[in-house]
């Protein structure tokens, strides 16, 4: 049972506080779980015992949703929660960062109140949580304003609630039935100095936008389940199929959703390459950076970016490029905006970097942070294999597509 959640900043400011039961959690945990923070510098642990309380943590966008009890529970189960709730405020707000937290407390708040009912977790389903709060918009803030009513939660129960499928809007009806899965994967990846893979591996997600009347009941499989890693599922999903067949069986919620997750391990290949070389002497650094295709998908390699961070013994950089463009940043973070990869040439940066006063050689070298985007293709080679639909008088229309991105994609030099 969870006794109170907090939002911190990343500076520690604590934004939002929510008590959910009869015992009061005093803010002073909050100071020291910081000092624990800090003091643990790069190790993060989602889980910490303090004197008086367990505490669990999750960090996004800069945000930590920090729980509190005194009671033994399943860390799990107080761990998915805190994801839950950053996903929902994701979900309802476009995007999580502290001024959208700030001016949006108030649903928050009554976010918070639907979602977890006396320290155990309630209803988490965005679908049905949207039937009960409206999200956020211009017309709501105008009206709240004009009409002095901030609240933004309905007068009437969704039917859902009640139903054995309470993920789903009760009774949907539509006039052209559609369903589109969408395979979106980020590729992380690290690069030694010598252009060797460290570590490639995937995190991949099946996003279903489903527009289905009545109750549905899906089948997904795919030809090569076997490459899959830590799976997690949605809710609706069937999980005896999966264990058995590894076939994903379940009746959708209305709407986007994130049907499963995944991790492919051990990639041995990536499709792009980062050559940097750097020579420096007499107080100069000569810098020569290449970037290429190292494996081919099929496809355009589009959205190209390759960033890195000065570092802090250069005074001053003068760098080109034959293709894209190259801005500096006052905070010495060098931007190489490349956008689609060319057929005709291999895009190169060039330039020198002056070295502080007595410092003749370079000898901090920096990593290089590199993005990219690729429609139409999954890297993992995962391959749908085909989408059944019961239950339907007609023949929906049935969509695919994929896309891979770079998550945590680094070179070293």
């Amino acid at each position: 049972m969870l006794q109170c959640i907090f939002l911190l900043s990343d500076s520690g400011e604590i934004m939002l506080e929510k008590q959910l039961t009869g015992h009061r959690v005093d803010r002073s945990i909050c100071a020291w779980f910081w000092e624990q923070s800090v003091s643990q510098g790069d190790s993060f642990k989602p889980v910490i015992a303090s004197p008086t309380h367990y505490l669990f943590q999750v960090v996004r966008e800069g945000i930590t949703f920090l729980a509190c009890t005194q009671v033994e529970m399943p860390p799990l189960m107080g761990i998915e929660f805190l994801c839950r709730v950053a996903d929902v405020l994701t979900d309802y707000l476009g995007e999580l960062n502290e001024d959208l937290v700030k001016d949006n407390f108030v649903i928050v708040y009554e976010l918070l109140d639907e979602m977890i009912d006396n320290g155990f977790p309630l209803t988490t389903e965005p679908n049905i949580l949207r039937e009960i709060i409206a999200p956020p918009n211009l017309v709501s803030k105008v009206l709240s304003v004009v009409t002095g009513n901030s609240s933004n939660v309905s007068d009437t129960i969704p039917g859902a609630i009640a139903s054995h499928v309470p993920w789903r809007t009760t009774d949907p009806k539509y006039a052209k039935n559609e369903v589109n899965v969408d395979l979106v994967e980020e590729m992380d990846a690290i690069l030694n100095r010598d252009g060797h893979l460290v570590k490639c591996e995937i995190y991949g997600e099946i996003q279903v936008n489903s527009h289905l009347s009545g109750l549905p009941d899906l089948t997904l499989s795919f030809t090569n389940p076997s490459i899959l890693d830590d799976v997690r599922f949605h809710p609706c999903v069937r999980f005896r199929p999966w264990e058995s067949h590894q076939i994903l069986s379940f009746v959708p919620p209305d709407g986007q959703f994130k049907l499963m997750s995944y991790r492919v391990r051990k990639l041995k290949n990536t499709p792009v390459y980062v050559k940097p070389q750097f020579t420096s002497d007499a107080g100069t650094c000569r810098v020569s950076v290449l970037v290429g295709i190292r494996h081919d998908p099929g496809k355009p390699i589009d959205s190209i970016d390759v960033q890195f961070q000065l570092p802090s013994c250069v005074l001053s950089a003068d760098l080109t490029s034959n293709y894209g463009t190259v801005n500096i940043l006052s905070n010495k973070m060098c931007s190489w905006t490349i956008g689609k990869m060319p057929k005709d040439k291999t895009p190169s940066m060039s330039g020198t970097l002056t070295l502080e006063t007595g410092l003749q050689q370079l000898h901090i070298f920096p990593t290089f942070q590199v993005r990219f985007k690729i429609m139409g293709v999954v890297l993992s080679a995962l391959q749908v294999d085909k989408l059944d639909v019961k239950n339907l008088p007609n023949h929906p229309y049935k969509g695919f597509r994929a896309l891979t991105r770079a998550g945590k994609f680094e070179v070293r030099s």
